[in-house]
């Protein structure tokens, strides 16, 4: 039993009604969704949600809503692992009990059936509790700088200030699309960046994180030029 599950609530600050505004000709969650139904991975598509709107709107695009989601795990603290793992603990009392269960956010218009696929495969292949989207710094972290109360300039790592871009280490970074996961882990709520899970890398032009009016609009500009 494969299912994805799309955490979607209602209650977004900076970008009101994110996950049903109109990204591109669709609500944004339609995108997600319908990639995740693409793939042909899953026996079910799951939108976990607290607003009825929300949840409309995804089963106009074919995905289910079996349950409301808690109001404990709809604030602005709700971390993504507790969600996940309260939408399993009620397919298990309530359906068949999923062995492998895809979180894939509602913000996420770049996400490919393909991708999705390979996640899958790479966390069958490998038997690791995870396997996720990331993509690479564009620039190297270890010449990193930061400024300071003062107003001047330190480098986190000074000892890097003469090493060559090219000798130094490439440094990745979440991606935000999926996470493939087993079931138990997520119920052990296993650590999801730690050394038992598997990386799907993405090329940075398909990665764009959506938290403001900007990353919206830059995100739409990515989008248009990568369909046309």
């Amino acid at each position: 039993m494969k299912v994805a599950i799309i955490p979607a609530r209602g209650g977004s600050k900076r970008i009101p009604r994110k996950n049903i505004k109109n990204f591109c000709g669709k609500p944004m969650i339609a995108w997600s969704i319908e990639a995740a139904i693409k793939s042909g991975c899953f026996d079910r598509v799951v939108v976990s949600t607290d607003d009825e709107e929300i949840a409309a709107v995804a089963k106009e695009y074919g995905a289910e809503v079996p349950f409301m989601r808690p109001k404990e795990l709809a604030d602005d603290f709700a971390g993504t692992t507790p969600v996940i793992k309260q939408a399993i603990q009620w397919l298990n009392k309530n359906a068949e009990p999923p062995s492998f269960v895809c979180c894939i956010y509602a913000t996420a218009p770049f996400v490919s059936a393909e991708d999705i696929q390979q996640g899958l495969k790479q966390l069958e292949q490998t038997q690791a509790s995870y396997a996720f989207t990331v993509t690479s710094y564009a620039f190297p972290i270890q010449r990193a700088i930061k400024i300071t109360a003062k107003n001047g300039i330190e480098m986190f790592t000074p000892a890097h200030f003469n090493t060559r871009s090219q000798d130094l280490e490439e440094a990745y970074h979440d991606a935000g699309q999926f996470y493939w996961g087993k079931a138990e882990a997520w119920l052990a709520e296993t650590i999801i960046f730690g050394p038992d899970s598997t990386p799907i890398i993405l090329p940075r032009h398909r990665v764009q994180d959506i938290d403001t009016p900007e990353d919206w609009e830059r995100a739409e500009w990515l989008f248009k030029a990568m369909k046309a």
